[in-house]
């Protein structure tokens, strides 16, 4: 295991991004914003088993990954999913259906005793926030001076960029319509508004998609989404007057049948979708190692 000495002496860092069923960790140099691509690991983790359990699969994804570190890693970049203390590295999620067992544990402290450093070199951020910081940095909103993204998936994630700095915007808890935007721009929103039109489920978005070109209900669905998602943007995005709109996450795999009712909807933005794909996380959380400026919330 190669790791420095309690301070910040080499480009590489290990990160790590953790999800609600997995974890995939890898080495980046943050000189370049290149991953390691012999170092990419991703192990299933079961969210719903002890804390010893989803800890150990942690523990052990990392150690993978830097078996195949070609030199001196300076620090642990984590993206994790909220609701979370990214400054303390402490965990509250709580329920949500999966990582119960590690309510209030010390993931800071456990992850530097993992990997025998200062506690000071293991740092957390939102996993939304870390995706968007990767695009912004090294993926689609590479280039320019301010990038707003959101990530489209289980929920609705976003942050804004300027100049190299990123901050979490928590705009899915912000109110719209009758509820909270996290209601109207996830999958689930499409699970319901389905349901509401045809009687029928459907497990994702990838199947509505798979639905669409012979469905007029499924072409529907798509068609409010974007509606639903310009109106509540329209206004964050006056106030942030960003270069460009990043779009993130699974959701984003069936653009063909939003994106472009989005753009006429949004036509003073420039919108693109993601590059990055998962390495966008754990550039976003080695960046936290860089010296660019990283507002946490």
């Amino acid at each position: 295991m190669k790791i420095s000495d309690n301070k910040i002496t080499s480009p590489y860092i290990l990160t790590a991004d953790i999800g609600g069923s997995h974890i995939t960790a890898a080495i980046c140099n943050i000189d370049t914003y290149d991953i390691e691509e012999k170092s990419i690991v991703r192990l299933e983790v079961n969210s719903k088993a002890t804390a010893a359990d989803i800890t150990g699969s942690w523990r052990s994804a990392l150690q993978l990954s830097l078996s195949g570190a070609r030199g001196e890693i300076a620090g642990l970049g984590v993206a994790m999913p909220g609701p979370f203390d990214y400054a303390k590295g402490i965990s509250y999620i709580k329920g949500l259906n999966k990582y119960e067992a590690i309510y209030g544990m010390d993931i800071k402290l456990m992850f530097a005793g993992f990997l025998n450093i200062d506690n000071s070199l293991v740092r957390f951020r939102n996993d939304a926030e870390a995706t968007i910081a990767g695009e912004a940095l090294a993926g689609a909103g590479a280039g320019y001076k301010s990038v707003a993204g959101v990530t489209l998936g289980t929920g609705f994630g976003s942050a804004f960029c300027t100049e190299g700095t990123t901050r979490d915007l928590n705009y899915g808890s912000d109110p719209y319509k009758e509820t909270i935007a996290d209601d109207y721009l996830s999958t689930r929103w499409f699970q319901k508004r389905y349901h509401e039109l045809t009687g029928n489920q459907i497990p994702n978005v990838k199947a509505l998609a798979a639905l669409a070109p012979n469905d007029d209900d499924a072409r529907q669905v798509f068609d409010e989404f974007a509606a639903n998602m310009a109106d509540f943007l329209q206004k964050p995005l006056a106030k942030l007057s960003p270069d460009v709109l990043v779009l993130c996450g699974n959701i984003t795999k069936a653009e063909g049948y939003f994106l472009p009712q989005l753009a006429h909807h949004l036509p003073a933005i420039k919108i693109k979708t993601a590059l990055l794909g998962e390495k966008a996380a754990l550039i976003g959380a080695s960046a936290l190692f860089t010296n660019t400026n990283v507002v946490q919330s």
